[in-house]
């Protein structure tokens, strides 16, 4: 996988806003936020999209999104959140490092897009 503006931010290549981070992924706000909570959730390990996924990456995407719903709370969400992740181009994407968005703070209509 090529270089990406996260991969950059976990490198401290970027200067970013982050709220959490361990040992397999950091989270930080976004810079276009949606919602009054919106934070990206990146793993430390690079995986181009969920698409892309495999058996060997179970451990990793259950951590995300433990970790998710704990930032969400941390960020003043409680339990009303919602977790989004855009698989290729066509779905939106347009950082090709998978990453979760964690978006909270308001009522979250439905359907979304």
């Amino acid at each position: 996988m090529s270089a990406t503006i996260f991969s950059k931010i976990i490198a401290r290549e970027i200067p970013a806003d982050i709220v959490f981070e361990d040992e397999v992924c950091l989270a930080f706000r976004d810079i276009a936020p949606k919602a009054p909570v919106h934070v990206l959730l990146i793993p430390r390990q690079p995986l181009a999209k969920l698409g892309d996924a495999s058996a060997g990456d179970q451990a990793m995407l259950g951590h995300l999104l433990v970790k998710a719903g704990e930032i969400a709370r941390q960020q003043g969400c409680g339990d009303a959140f919602r977790v989004v992740i855009n698989s290729g181009a066509g779905a939106g994407q347009e950082v090709f490092h998978l990453h979760l968005h964690i978006l909270g703070g308001r009522d979250l209509g439905w359907p979304p897009g």
